[in-house]
């Protein structure tokens, strides 16, 4: 077996078309072909069935394409440990975080980072908090930023890196978008626009109402923070949005306001995975964050 195998079995797994794999990977639809009957010959065992124009995975090929996936990551993790303790300045860094995070803070810290390390690479995917995590414990990223930082996850380590306020955001038009701070209780009948099910600020902003003694009446909901933005600037509700998601200025924009009570923070964590050492690049990557986010994580000053 070889693992050219692996790669044509994975990649045909993945896009159930022998034509559109072997263009993908630049070779000929034959050379795929032959690949695959060799590997089931060897097997002794249908991998794919004709389904159509497209081919399914056999119960036995679902199976076998688990293990290669696993074998094909480890080889090239280990291709990567090699070049990285070759030159850990020409190796990738793999970062997971909340489309909350992309707008500002990602861009910042990976422009600051490569200022130093200019020929390091950078993957990103971008994830709710349960995909997070879950990309963390698989290995599919090495590090992710993450909201609220995870308190009980025996899987995960890391650290608090940021604490940010969130403020009120209001129609320039609302009765309080003149006050220079409000409390929450004075928002309780107003419409409330909300990130949709899934997303960590939900759940946030709903228990801070709770702690106000109301609970929110929701008109719309969205997933991301630009959608909230615009939402709110165009008079279709209120909600709570932290320092971060507002220093992106656009055509509507609506007015923050500082809530006195209560106080709505949110917690940015910076997570690896437990008991397994980070590679060389993504090692200095954490400790040059750590290291910036002493200087930069200061308290709120939006106006």
């Amino acid at each position: 077996m070889e693992l050219r195998q692996l790669h044509y079995f994975v990649k045909v797994a993945q896009k159930e078309h022998v034509t559109q794999a072997a263009e993908e990977m630049h070779v000929a639809q034959s050379a795929v072909s032959r690949q695959i009957h060799q590997l089931e010959e060897e097997l002794g065992v249908k991998l794919f069935l004709q389904k159509g124009r497209n081919l399914q995975l056999t119960p036995v090929g679902q199976l076998f394409l688990k293990r290669a996936e696993v074998i094909l990551k480890e080889l090239d993790r280990a291709v990567q440990e090699v070049q990285e303790f070759m030159d850990p300045e020409l190796g990738e860094i793999r970062i997971g975080f909340p489309h909350s995070l992309g707008v500002h803070l990602i861009p910042s810290v990976v422009a600051a980072f490569r200022k130093l390390h200019p020929n390091v690479k950078f993957r990103f995917k971008q994830g709710m908090y349960p995909s997070l995590i879950r990309d963390i414990v698989r290995a599919e990223v090495d590090l992710a930023f993450i909201s609220p930082f995870p308190e009980d996850c025996d899987q995960v380590d890391g650290e608090v890196v940021l604490t940010e306020q969130l403020y009120a955001i209001l129609p320039p038009t609302h009765p309080l978008a003149g006050q220079e701070e409000i409390r929450l209780a004075q928002l309780k009948d107003d419409t409330f626009v909300l990130f949709s099910q899934g997303y960590s600020l939900r759940p946030l902003v709903w228990d801070a109402c709770i702690k106000a003694g109301f609970t929110p009446h929701i008109g719309f909901e969205g997933e991301e923070t630009d959608t909230i933005r615009g939402l709110v600037a165009a008079g279709m509700g209120v909600s709570l949005l932290p320092d971060m998601a507002l220093k992106h200025m656009t055509e509507l924009q609506p007015v923050a306001v500082r809530i006195s009570e209560p106080q709505v923070m949110r917690t940015i964590g910076l997570i690896r995975r437990a008991d397994e050492k980070l590679p060389l690049v993504a090692k200095t990557f954490h400790r040059f964050l750590l290291e910036y986010f002493n200087v930069h994580n200061q308290p709120s000053t939006h106006q």
